[in-house]
């Protein structure tokens, strides 16, 4: 939304009016360009690179070139979306959705395994069942090229400044971001937020009660009760499983070597690495699960936690590899599902299979109680 004064202008994402100006800075950056042929034409980019660079920047131009809103950007993200899934995993179902209102705003406050595929997921289902889109909370440790920033925020996605460390500093962005997301619930706009900062690397979904401590920052403003502004902000616990999580082997090596060596040092291009894998990568079967709207019952934010933890931890949508991993029996392992897990813990070290199996675990472990 624009105000008169824009306060929110840092972080929201683009407007109708910023859509071609947003284009035309991507079109003309050299990183951007140069991503899309290391990414497309891998074995050209280096000896053709000179060549092939203005004639993807003319292939862009025409092909962005009816894109003139933020729905000609939502609509145009949906046809990619429509490949990419028919190509990575097998279906996608989702349940809850009956019991939401298609004219009401919600904040979706969901678990977190993937970078870009669990708000894109999000809004699939949403899309499907005619609901407006989500607007999309991410870290600006993901935006560190300009062309990154300029995706994010043609696609409905707002910036959460984790990279601030001085105080003072912090306090006015996470009391400038409670606000936006008040502000966007208020006027009919939907968000997506992760239960945490990071991913559940090791398959253990917790709500941060900070996070909720971030949302209440504007209810405190308002002189309103922690129950009673959150009941305002229509909160709905989100639970997305994936069958087979296209990083988590990365993650229980990452995981293996904090545990083993006390750290781990990240690349520079790993989280983009991951982004990839993540959006590419097979998945199977994926389930999105929407739980029930928070009322006024939660007095703290960490009663809320547990009841969003409870939510997620309920709905979550259990495959084969969780059972096994669980050492639980069910009808669905078949011969096939248990060789399939067994091969894949069997490539890795004793340490890494160990997280992994810990990791598919842990979803299983949690439901049983």
């Amino acid at each position: 939304m624009q105000t008169t004064n824009d306060i929110y202008k840092e972080i929201r994402p683009y407007n109708d009016s910023e859509v071609n100006g947003a284009i035309e800075r991507l079109v003309n950056d050299d990183e951007f360009i140069t991503a899309i042929l290391n990414y497309r034409f891998p074995q050209l980019s280096g000896f053709f690179g000179w060549l092939l660079r203005p004639i993807i920047r003319r292939f862009l131009v025409n092909k962005w070139s009816n894109i003139n809103t933020v729905e000609d950007v939502q609509n145009h993200v949906a046809k990619y979306m429509a490949a990419t899934l028919e190509q990575s995993c097998d279906t996608i179902t989702h349940s809850g959705l009956d019991k939401l209102d298609m004219k009401q705003a919600y904040l979706f406050v969901s678990n977190h395994r993937d970078i870009a595929m669990d708000p894109a997921i999000v809004n699939w289902c949403l899309f499907s069942q005619k609901f407006k889109s989500v607007r999309i909370a991410i870290g600006d440790n993901l935006l560190k090229k300009p062309c990154a920033t300029e995706l994010m925020r043609l696609n409905k996605s707002f910036i959460v400044k984790r990279s601030i460390k001085a105080p003072r500093e912090m306090l006015k962005s996470l009391g400038l971001l409670s606000s936006y997301i008040a502000d966007s619930i208020e006027t009919g706009h939907s968000i997506w937020i992760a239960q945490k900062e990071g991913r559940a690397k090791d398959g253990n979904d917790k709500t941060e009660p900070a996070i909720l401590k971030m949302f209440n920052m504007e209810g405190r403003k308002r002189k309103q009760s922690f129950s009673e502004f959150m009941a305002l902000l229509n909160i709905v616990p989100v639970a997305i499983s994936y069958e087979n999580d296209p990083c988590d082997i990365a993650k229980a090596q990452e995981l293996d070597q904090i545990r083993t060596k006390g750290s781990y040092e990240k690349g520079e291009l790993e989280d983009i690495d991951s982004i990839i894998k993540g959006i590419v990568g097979q998945k199977r079967r994926i389930h999105v699960s929407f739980g029930d709207v928070i009322g006024t019952e939660f007095e703290t934010p960490e009663e809320l936690a547990v009841e969003i933890d409870r939510q997620i931890t309920q709905n979550y949508k259990l495959f084969p590899a969780n059972y096994l991993a669980a050492g639980i029996e069910h009808e669905s392992v078949t011969a096939t599902e248990r060789q399939m897990f067994e091969d894949k813990l069997a490539s890795q070290s004793s340490g890494v299979a160990e997280i992994l199996k810990k990791m598919y675990a842990f979803p299983a472990e949690k439901q049983q109680g």
